[in-house]
């Protein structure tokens, strides 16, 4: 197997892992099941009330079958449709708990199941007040949203929802640039503001005792302080106060560059090594339109950098940047940090681009020599190789280099390898992987190879660690 390799033990000496990381691990699985069971409880009380509102015995006819069908549908499919606020919202609890891989997870699965439940609603409810016929229903349809309260709202709330879902599925994602994208998911928040009226003014099951108004009131308004205070007033606030610049762009290799920038009181950030901030440069093309970068490079409470590499209009014109140029910034996201360790021993694997959050990993986590190893798969030279090189002399830092292209669409591996399988290499190479906290990041499908991998040697999902390309 042809493998650069660079500081490699076989026997890590001991540690102790840090006191402040298992805390917060403890405490971001006390969150994450605290979130899960509000959700579930906020189900089964809608549930309920359906239920007590005589919704199992209006099943056993056909038309009062179709309207109860399309209440507990409405009323459910709203309950998920604030939870997808919410998880848009960027919390930060919720960030820090669940981290961006899994939150996008949930937010799509979420999202279509919510719309689902909204389609079912029009439905049932249409057809349900058509007394069940089929042929009056366009023109009952028609006469619900032209003389209801709130209905044209509603409807185009549900336009603005359907382009979402449309924008989501994958076959359409690929056509798409991210800025395109990203754009076009925030009429997620027009569609949820306009289905408001609708839900209030005709939906009996939303107001018809005070503790159903209670409830409804109190989550939507929830949702609506969750969006502006963390995803308007955060994001002003710390753009406000640490004024970030561009200081320099420096070329690391073919396409490929890192973003040096500067500001006030970068001590107070709070980014970790591993996170990402979506990026805005005023002065270039485009710059309304975020872009998700990674630091490259540990905080150091006076300077961050971001390494880009070119691959679309928002990423190539960071080369044009000029020093002084003002960024606007929104973060730090994601759990690929120090946050979500819980075990002395790290791995971390990463491929071309994908190495930069775990560069700065590699500078920023705590360990003892030999106890992290960092493997790193590219296809030309390897990224940061004398920053890479210097932590294995500063800080014992183990390195397994695999060069090349992909020896073939199923393997996660270079074509150096040789004829052996994925698991036993890996296996060689780190014989305690299992017992690791491992991060990885890369491409999607190369990801996906990897966390298989890493499953069939026995790791445990709670400690994977995912960083992806997806979007």
């Amino acid at each position: 197997m042809t493998t650069v390799a660079t500081g490699l033990s076989s026997r890590p000496p001991q540690s102790t892992l840090p006191a402040d990381l298992s805390h917060r691990a403890r405490n971001d699985a006390r969150v994450r099941l605290a979130a899960m069971s509000a959700l579930w409880l906020s189900l089964l009380l809608v549930t309920f009330w359906w239920v007590t509102d005589r919704g199992l015995q209006d099943l056993t006819g056909w038309t009062t079958g179709l309207t109860s069908a399309g209440r507990i549908s409405g009323l459910v499919a709203t309950v998920l449709l604030l939870a997808q606020v919410l998880l848009m919202a960027r919390m930060p609890m919720l960030e820090h708990a669940f981290g961006q891989d899994r939150l996008a997870r949930l937010h799509r699965l979420v999202g279509l199941t919510s719309f689902n439940l909204m389609l079912l609603h029009v439905v049932t409810i249409t057809w349900g007040y058509a007394a069940g016929e089929v042929l009056r229903t366009p023109g009952t349809l028609w006469d619900l949203t032209v003389n209801y309260p709130g209905m044209l709202l509603a409807a185009a709330g549900s336009v603005c929802l359907f382009l979402v879902v449309l924008t989501s599925i994958r076959a359409t994602r690929r056509r798409l640039r991210y800025e395109s994208w990203h754009l076009m998911h925030l009429y997620a928040y027009l569609g949820v503001g306009l289905a408001l009226p609708h839900q209030l003014w005709t939906g009996q099951q939303f107001t018809d005792s005070p503790a159903k108004t209670v409830f409804w009131w109190t989550t939507w308004i929830g949702a609506v302080v969750a969006v502006l205070v963390w995803r308007v007033g955060g994001p002003v606030w710390l753009n406000l106060r640490h004024q970030l610049r561009v200081s320099s762009v420096v070329d690391e290799g073919a396409g490929i560059w890192s973003v040096h920038l500067t500001g006030r009181r970068l001590d107070l950030l709070q980014a970790e090594a591993g996170q990402f901030f979506s990026w805005r440069f005023l002065g270039r093309a485009g710059w309304t339109r975020a872009n998700p970068y990674s630091l490259s490079s540990a905080p150091d409470g006076h300077s961050l950098r971001i390494t880009v590499q070119g691959s679309g209009d928002g990423s190539l014109s960071t080369r044009a940047l000029v020093p002084g140029a003002r960024a606007i910034v929104e973060g730090p996201f994601g759990r690929l940090s120090a946050r979500a360790r819980t075990r002395r021993r790290i791995a971390l694997i990463g491929a071309g681009v994908g190495i930069t959050p775990l560069r700065a990993l590699a500078e920023g986590l705590p360990y003892a020599p030999g106890e992290a190893i960092l493997v790193e798969r590219f296809t030309t030279e390897p990224l940061f190789a004398r920053e890479v090189d210097a932590l294995v002399q500063e800080r014992g830092l183990q390195v397994l280099r695999l060069p090349g292209h992909r020896r073939h669409p199923s393997s996660w591996l270079g074509d150096g390898i040789g004829p052996t399988d994925d698991l036993t290499a890996l296996r060689h190479w780190v014989r305690d992987i299992a017992e690791r906290d491992v991060y990885v990041c890369g491409p999607e499908p190369w990801a996906a190879l990897v966390r298989q991998t890493l499953e069939a040697a026995g790791l445990s999902p709670d400690h994977l660690h995912l960083e992806t390309f997806a979007w």
